[in-house]
């Protein structure tokens, strides 16, 4: 039984992972962290989920409890995530993390803190998203530079990071299959006399409203002709269920960086 901790565990998409785990006969959920001053700290998280007394304590001290599990999963900030993950590779433990915000660079620093750890990193758990990403990359490859390519991502109000961390990654992936550096061709939003569009450019473009759960499109279009691949989640709950299966996938995988290409196996 993996026994596994939820950092960020009261927020709208850890919650529902929270649940998952603590219903899954494979998975046993030990603790939730949240920030220190959140106001469920000190609480039993079974009692305010109405899963009844589970002496599962809310705590913003993962170093307390860390030794205890196997997984730690991430779904808080960035300047968060950054302290614990030194946490969990201190302990060397395994970590899952779906933070998003991080620019390239700090990406390239979470690897190297990780280094001696399984660390799975995605800032996005839903499977159809990461084959969005696969498809995304040989559409790219496969129509070549006379196709402009649009990314279009929506989100609902409360999201505070612009563009989304899965628009960002299908514009790394695009310009990874292509060969050619992502901050020389990414555009991210357009206003004013712009003048026309540059060849080989890379536009990333956000929607904030209501309670979208999240859609992406990604357009390719030529004189002529237009093609569009499209991921729309009506839920959260396929990102959760998405996290439920790299949590199986990471139980006593050996030191080495992991996406959710490697859950998927593409």
């Amino acid at each position: 039984m993996v026994k596994v901790i939820i950092c960020g565990g009261r927020g709208r998409m850890a919650s529902k992972i929270a649940q998952l785990v603590f219903q899954n006969d494979q998975m046993k959920l030990i603790g939730i962290i949240e920030s220190p001053n959140h106001p469920d700290i000190g609480k039993d998280w079974g009692m305010l989920t109405g899963h009844g007394k589970s002496k599962i304590q809310i705590s913003s001290d993962l170093e307390s409890i860390v030794q205890q599990a196997d997984q730690i999963v991430e779904f808080t900030n960035p300047m968060v995530s950054f302290h614990h993950l030194e946490v969990v590779a201190r302990f060397k433990k395994t970590m899952i993390m779906g933070t998003t915000g991080f620019s390239g660079k700090e990406i390239e620093k979470l690897k190297n803190m990780a280094k001696n750890i399984p660390f799975l990193f995605s800032p996005n758990m839903s499977l159809g998203v990461n084959l969005l990403f696969k498809l995304a990359a040989d559409t790219a490859v496969s129509l070549g530079d006379e196709y402009d390519i649009e990314i279009v991502e929506s989100h609902h109000r409360f999201k505070k990071d612009a563009p989304s961390g899965t628009a960002k990654k299908i514009a790394q992936e695009i310009a990874r299959a292509k060969h050619i550096n992502l901050d020389d061709v990414a555009i991210y939003g357009r206003e004013g006399m712009v003048g026309e569009r540059k060849k080989g450019e890379i536009a990333i473009h956000s929607i904030r409203g209501g309670d979208i759960a999240g859609e992406h499109t990604v357009i390719f279009t030529a004189l002529g002709e237009r093609i569009e691949l499209v991921h729309k989640a009506h839920t959260r709950d396929t990102f959760a269920h998405g996290t439920i299966q790299a949590i199986r996938f990471m139980v006593d995988k050996p030191v080495a960086f992991y996406e959710m290409k490697d859950v998927l196996n593409i």
